[in-house]
């Protein structure tokens, strides 16, 4: 049974044969290559299979990624204390969830991609579900570093004003640790059937009106940081959002069946595989953030975290 600690994972049934799988199945493997031109034929074949997926998901990491990094660059026109609290909340407090969420997320890229070349494709909604149970139950003990973020930074030696600034910022930036935990496995799950062009489009039109209403905000408004957490929330909220629609609207076929009480099965088994994961993934995101606390300690840290933020 699913439940029993002894079950694995991927159960070790057999696998629902699609079109999809069974023409994939078949594929040859690329004829010898006995000279430089056959060399350079295949290797023009191969690139154009990785870029066809690789391209739309550099793309998308990208878009993601600006729009923290568009935030910081308005937050820069507010003031020297705006951008240090935008750069220490964005890359020591969020920046710190990010990594684990990120890392526990992907977790799912293994199971899903298994499942998915074993055929058992309805298992990859299942899954899917059972990695936003476990996500959303760690951004709940995360909120607490959001809550006393404030304090947090002063004991570890920022100083008052950014402490006090970047307090106010983690807090106005909760609904984001949650649209983490959602995010997160909805791209493992769209990625393991090569659905990255949807991805690409919905993250580039989130990056557009991202730096539109951040203007407007911001800057015409006048909201600040307040502007800019609204906006950076409802950016990341538009991603889960406009992805879950179209995984609902049933483009993905037998990947998503419905909502499936087996996504509280065996919890434990999954939690040791996304801790395993996180714990990867964890160390190349973390770095940043500790050049970001290194640069508060410096005289003028305000001026020290802007240089550091705007450089990276």
């Amino acid at each position: 049974m699913e439940d029993s600690p002894k079950q694995p994972l991927l159960s070790p049934c057999e696998p629902q044969i699609t079109a999809q799988t069974s023409a994939s199945s078949f594929v040859a493997d690329i004829p010898p290559i006995t000279g430089i031109q056959d060399f350079f034929r295949e290797f023009f074949v191969e690139s154009k299979k990785l870029w066809y997926l690789a391209g739309p998901a550099i793309f998308t990491s990208l878009c993601r990624y600006s729009l923290g990094a568009v935030t910081q660059t308005f937050a820069g026109h507010l003031g020297t204390l705006e951008l240090a609290a935008v750069s220490v909340e964005n890359s020591v407090i969020a920046g710190f969830s990010f990594g684990i969420m990120l890392g526990m997320g992907s977790a799912l890229e293994t199971l899903c991609g298994q499942a998915f070349g074993a055929g058992q494709i309805d298992m990859l909604g299942v899954y899917m579900q059972r990695s936003w149970v476990i996500l959303n139950t760690t951004a709940v003990i995360l909120m607490l570093l959001y809550i006393f973020a404030a304090p947090f930074l002063r004991l570890i030696g920022q100083t008052e004003d950014i402490s006090r600034e970047a307090g106010k910022m983690a807090l106005y930036m909760i609904p984001q640790l949650y649209a983490y935990a959602m995010n997160f496995p909805i791209a493992k799950f769209l990625q393991a059937q090569s659905k990255i062009m949807v991805m690409a489009w919905i993250a580039a039109i989130s990056l557009v009106l991202h730096t539109f209403f951040s203007w407007l905000f911001m800057l015409k408004l006048g909201w600040g940081l307040v502007g800019a957490a609204v906006v950076l929330n409802s950016s990341w909220w538009f991603i889960v959002v406009a992805q879950l629609l179209y995984i609902f609207s049933g483009t993905c076929g037998q990947a998503w069946s419905g909502f499936s009480w087996k996504a509280f099965h065996n919890l434990w088994g999954f939690v040791k595989l996304s801790l395993a994961s996180a714990v990867m993934l964890c160390l190349e995101t973390w770095y940043f953030m500790a050049l970001v606390l290194f640069a508060g300690y410096l005289k003028n840290a305000e001026i020290a975290v802007d240089a550091l933020s705007i450089w990276c």
